[in-house]
């Protein structure tokens, strides 16, 4: 048995380091992540995380984790943005508001498949010209869901989170490691 990361997020394996996994491959999966018309963020979330795991190639006994997050405005699924003048449009528009970080995981083996979904509230203070523009220099938006990362330089623009801190990074790890636990993984095996 395997553990195969669908995952190329360095977020995502230091987090599993975390819980003292350590994923024997690390296979990210090639799919078309844009929503269909009229999708909703977290079932849009769920549905990318799930296409993933099935994406991934495995042997029936290994396990397959993936993920997806996502952050939303209301209705509005923000994702990677293409450009910086996207990243400010992003930053701009959550800025003074509350808005809803997405991460969905499933992990599958064989044919069957466990998934979570979990929703964390975040509120980015506005940004000021001056915090805008260093920001989107420090090209630390590039890559990432909404144009931020709370654990980077980001971070100093969100005074409040309600939820999972880790699923807002990338991975939710209490029902990561309970997924792995319910797919069979020894999560916590004996070391010699």
């Amino acid at each position: 048995m395997k553990l195969i990361l669908g995952s190329g997020s360095p977020r995502r394996k230091e987090l599993l380091a975390q819980i003292g996994v350590v994923a024997d491959v690390i296979s990210p999966p090639d799919i078309n992540e844009d929503p269909h018309d009229n999708e909703l963020p977290r079932p849009y979330c769920a549905r990318i995380a799930r296409e993933k795991a099935a994406a991934v190639d495995a042997a029936a006994e290994d396990i397959v984790l993936c993920a997806d997050t996502t952050v939303a405005l209301g209705r509005r699924i923000m994702g990677k943005p293409v450009d910086a003048r996207e990243a400010a449009a992003f930053l701009t528009a959550l800025g003074g508001r509350r808005h809803q970080v997405i991460t969905a995981v499933a992990v599958r083996k064989g044919d069957l498949l466990w998934e979570k979904t979990v929703v964390s509230a975040v509120k980015m203070k506005r940004l000021s010209e001056d915090e805008l523009r260093m920001y989107l220099a420090s090209n630390d938006w590039q890559g990432k869901a909404g144009g931020y990362a709370i654990q980077g330089p980001a971070g100093a623009f969100v005074p409040w989170i309600s939820g999972s801190f880790t699923g807002i990074v990338g991975l939710p790890l209490a029902e990561t490691a309970s997924l792995l636990l319910a797919a069979g993984y020894p999560l916590y095996k004996d070391t010699p």
